[in-house]
């Protein structure tokens, strides 16, 4: 690893509202507006945050399609003294979002990186859920074809609470093969619209969920939270009734 230079910039990783604009911190509004260049993944949507806040840092594109070619550019600005600040479109970058390679090479040429605490959409479902969640695995988004039976084998073993992310035209399916692999009694928990105005969590059995989004169209982003193998851990199961979804029918 490159020597830390002090000299240089820095890289500040901010994390924006999932939902709620309330949710932003003053702190990532103050780091926002003295950086020298936002990266956002769309400048469309940061726009809407940066409106907001009176925000008027110069903002460029950061994103998935393009970040092989801007990561080595961005940091050899760092490197000249400047001060960036990454977002992605909500939560916290690098978390299923752009970031990674970014902060990655910014740690090897010896770049100050320092990532602001704040919103991600993850660890408020997980204590919606009710699930336990002292262990837990975040999986973020399953694989759409190749790979996706190992790894749902793999997630279906683990004795840990674990957490996917999906699209609402997604959910049923992937709900689908989840109690295949899991057994449809196995709790689990879908929270959607997290601090949006029409946020909800319906908990309930891998089966019902099934049964209940079969017949009610999701909309919105999508966070599962599924019951670690009770069985491989020797927890007794839990009765199925408990999980049952606010408002479904007995």
């Amino acid at each position: 690893m490159a020597d830390q230079n002090k000299g240089a910039g820095k890289l500040y990783v901010v994390p924006t509202p999932v939902g709620n604009l309330g949710d932003m911190t003053p702190r990532a509004v103050e780091v926002l507006r003295n950086a020298n260049l936002i990266l956002a993944e769309d400048t469309r949507t940061s726009g809407v945050i940066a409106r907001h806040f009176d925000i008027h840092t110069p903002m460029s594109s950061h994103h998935k399609f393009n970040e092989h070619e801007t990561v080595k550019p961005l940091v050899e600005r760092i490197l000249a003294g400047e001060v960036l600040a990454l977002i992605s479109d909500a939560g916290t970058p690098a978390i299923s979002d752009p970031g990674f390679m970014l902060v990655r090479e910014c740690r090897q040429s010896g770049v100050e990186v320092e990532t602001l605490p704040g919103a991600t959409a993850f660890v408020p479902a997980l204590v919606n859920s009710g699930l336990p969640c002292e262990r837990f695995c975040f999986e973020g988004f399953l694989p759409q074809k190749k790979g996706r039976a190992t790894r749902l084998a793999e997630l279906a073993a683990d004795e840990r609470t674990f957490i996917i992310y999906e699209s609402p035209l997604r959910l049923v399916k992937t709900l689908r093969d989840l109690a295949e692999v899991c057994g449809p009694e196995r709790a689990a928990s879908v929270s959607r619209e997290i601090s949006k105005l029409h946020n909800s969590t319906h908990n309930a059995t891998l089966g019902e969920l099934v049964d209940y989004f079969a017949e009610n169209n999701p909309r919105g982003e999508i966070v599962i939270v599924v019951s670690g193998n009770r069985v491989a851990s020797g927890e007794k199961k839990v009765h199925r009734n408990k999980y049952r979804p606010a408002g479904m029918e007995e």
